[in-house]
């Protein structure tokens, strides 16, 4: 393989030119991070929930979603929209603790 052929295919990141749509891409980013927010706010065995690192988490998915979410159909939009707002409103009942 040539340079030139090596750097077009850096370009692409790696998708070869099958490049996806951002929405699912992003869907999944959202989720994950409302996953790991509820992971940071829970207290295991000798552990303290990171509260910090659980309202990065929900901020940076809110930002996500807020950027994609016309682009996404009205059923996903829904889902999305439950989703972090059960999960904001678990950390709203973890600060009041």
């Amino acid at each position: 393989m040539s340079s030139q052929t090596d750097a077009a295919a850096g370009a692409h990141g790696g998708f070869q030119g099958n490049i996806p749509p951002v929405e699912p891409l992003l869907t999944e980013v959202i989720a994950t991070l409302s996953l790991a927010a509820h992971a940071y706010l829970t207290e295991g065995e000798g552990s303290e929930s990171d509260r910090a690192s659980a309202e990065v988490a929900i901020d940076v998915a809110i930002a996500a979603f807020e950027r994609v979410k016309e682009r996404l159909r009205p059923e996903e939009r829904l889902a999305i929209t439950q989703m972090l707002t059960e999960t904001r409103m678990t950390f709203v009942r973890k600060r009041g603790m």
